[in-house]
């Protein structure tokens, strides 16, 4: 089932447990119904929650699904995640991946060990990473550094993420993917932030569930994560070529990526740094 981008309802069938919790949460909202079908009807500014007699629940407002969210069963059902990788990299791209995971899928996830991309080494995510690609329904975005820059001149780095992420899930759609009703994402700021980064975006997909570490908690996001790690190496691969040298990932070196900019500056130019790495790095300060 794909759901509207601007999602104002989300239904689901609950069992009489999670309806009892949903009603003792929201046992302060509960109003009177005229309706012979709802059993309880709950309201407050944010959300409208309609529990039917025969254990329909329709939640209703802006953030329907993100309310929602909390009652869904996550045991092996199919679901989407997204993760990014890169943001913590001097040089390289931002990367970020979506993905669908089906429920036969399980099986071959758990053969393969697909877990968090850092837990993983670089050596067997270049070896399942285009299986991957081929196997998964995806969406995968590569910012490359010139273009990070000039994004970056008036996007924070979480707008940065929060834009792809969005931008992957409406290419998914945009594809025709049929996206489940379990979306999440590893959470890198506040829903309230996330939301606010996308207030000037077309289009704004909102059925998410937004958690920390969700690449160890669901395959989805695993298995995007190490998707995005895969291009973001094979990006790496290709800037190593370009400028006859081996690039040093993350920011942690510092001695030996001063160096690789000192190397960049006198074999190609300043210029040519904007093109390898991300110019908000304190690295980058003398040469700005």
């Amino acid at each position: 089932m794909i759901y509207t981008i601007y999602m104002s309802n989300f239904s689901i069938k609950l069992e009489k447990d999670k309806i009892n919790k949903l009603k003792e949460l929201f046992k302060d909202d509960i109003k009177q119904s005229n309706n012979q079908y709802i059993d309880t009807f709950i309201q407050n500014d944010d959300i409208t929650i309609s529990i039917y007699t025969n254990d329909k629940v329709v939640f209703q407002g802006k953030d329907a699904f993100v309310y929602a969210s909390g009652f869904i069963d996550k045991q092996e059902n199919r679901q989407a995640g997204s993760d990014e990788v890169g943001t913590g990299d001097v040089f390289g791209p931002v990367v970020v991946c979506a993905c669908i995971i089906e429920k036969e899928d399980y099986p071959y996830i758990e053969s393969k060990h697909l877990t968090d991309s850092k837990q993983l080494t670089d050596e067997y995510i270049r070896s399942i990473g285009e299986e991957l690609i081929n196997r998964f329904q995806h969406s995968l975005l590569i910012l490359n550094n010139e273009k990070y820059n000039e994004v970056h001149e008036t996007n924070n780095l979480n707008q940065i993420k929060a834009k792809m992420h969005n931008k992957a899930y409406i290419n998914m759609i945009d594809k025709g993917y049929n996206i489940p009703s379990e979306v999440y994402l590893d959470q890198f700021c506040s829903i309230e932030n996330y939301f606010y980064y996308l207030a000037d975006e077309k289009q704004v997909f909102r059925n998410i569930i937004f958690e920390t570490k969700a690449e160890s908690k669901y395959p989805a996001v695993a298995v995007a994560s190490i998707i995005a790690r895969y291009a973001f190496l094979v990006t790496m691969d290709n800037l190593n070529n370009k400028y006859h040298i081996k690039f040093q990932k993350g920011a942690v070196e510092t001695e030996k990526i001063d160096k690789q900019i000192q190397y960049i500056i006198e074999k190609y130019g300043k210029d040519e740094l904007k093109k390898v790495g991300k110019w908000h790095f304190k690295n980058f300060d003398n040469y700005r």
